[in-house]
């Protein structure tokens, strides 16, 4: 096994030797410039860190991980036209440095561009895998928008939608890498459901950081969800939980415009700790981040893979801090 770090260097020179035709420039920088901005790349070095701890060959899945990477950056053009962000790892939004046609048009072809870099593996179960998880991808971001104008939504439901948008690409991340190390299927569905678990987990960090992370490597303005009244664990819990003038207050705020956000996102925050979310949602990342963990230890592979993927969920969660 080599080092995240390792594993980090080979995908992001895979994507650094992608190739864009010039023309029409409008539809190919914008992917240039999506693809340069970074991030963490947790699903392609799943998928490589996958393949080898399973006994096969980190360079035989580099491709496929890389079209999850496209994929995956393909969606976020697309939610941040819908979410109206004007920010995305620190750098202005694809639809706010060009426009919304170029978002959408240039969205499309990273999912077209995805999809042939799947298809490079040669191997229709890969395939299989990838259009069934998108699909699932598409119904979460479906169910994400629904919420919008419902005050009803439970915390299941919540968790269901995040499953779908956010940790089956995780799940598919870490199977894919098993199929292409040829793992027996019981080792292949365990790391996919670990994987599903872990992006659980993520995407609850994703909700407390947007409440009380630090900005400078957030990578978005803190309080976006606070702001946009977005339906997240801490919301769903607020609206559930708040009684008397907590309650009143929170009413209040929501029915609030953009003219006073910095206020609204400061009240609605204060709410939260009031309420005792903050540690609640604590809890609730490492209920899911100990679910993969568990997952792991029932996965045949050696000690170092091991040690790779303990590390790399605990990072991911911020247990270590």
């Amino acid at each position: 096994m080599l080092s995240f770090q390792q594993y980090l260097d080979k995908v992001n020179g895979a994507i650094a030797a992608l190739k864009y035709p010039e023309r029409p420039a409008l539809l190919y920088a914008p992917i240039a410039y999506t693809m340069d901005l970074g991030g963490k790349r947790i699903r392609p070095v799943l998928t490589l860190m996958a393949c080898e701890a399973l006994g096969g060959n980190a360079n035989d899945t580099l491709d496929a991980a890389v079209g999850l990477e496209m994929f995956h950056n393909f969606t976020l053009l697309h939610d941040d036209v819908m979410d109206r962000a004007d920010m995305r790892r620190g750098k202005p939004t694809v639809h706010c440095r060009w426009n919304d046609n170029v978002a959408i048009l240039s969205g499309d072809t990273m999912l077209t561009l995805a999809t042939q870099l799947v298809a490079r593996s040669g191997r229709m179960e890969l395939i299989e895998l990838f259009n069934r998880t998108a699909i699932e991808i598409y119904e979460g971001q479906q169910h994400d928008m629904d919420f919008e104008s419902r005050d009803d939504v439970t915390i299941d439901e919540y968790m269901e939608m995040i499953r779908l948008k956010t940790s089956v690409l995780l799940g598919c991340a870490c199977k894919m890498g098993a199929l292409v190390a040829s793992a027996r299927e019981d080792d292949a569905e365990t790391l996919y459901q670990m994987g599903v678990d872990l992006g659980l987990a993520f995407q609850l960090q994703d909700d407390w950081l947007d409440v009380w992370g630090d900005p400078k490597t957030f990578g978005k303005e803190i309080g976006g969800d606070i702001a946009n009244n977005k339906k997240t664990f801490l919301l769903i819990n607020a609206l559930n939980r708040a009684e008397g003038e907590n309650a009143n207050e929170l009413k209040r705020w929501l029915s609030t415009g953009d003219e006073r956000r910095d206020d609204k996102v400061r009240a609605v925050t204060a709410i939260y700790e009031r309420l005792g979310l903050k540690e609640l949602a604590r809890k609730e990342i490492e209920q899911y981040s100990d679910r993969a963990l568990q997952a792991l230890a029932h996965v045949q592979i050696g000690t170092a893979a091991r040690e790779a993927f303990t590390t790399l969920i605990n990072r991911l969660t911020r247990r270590d801090r």
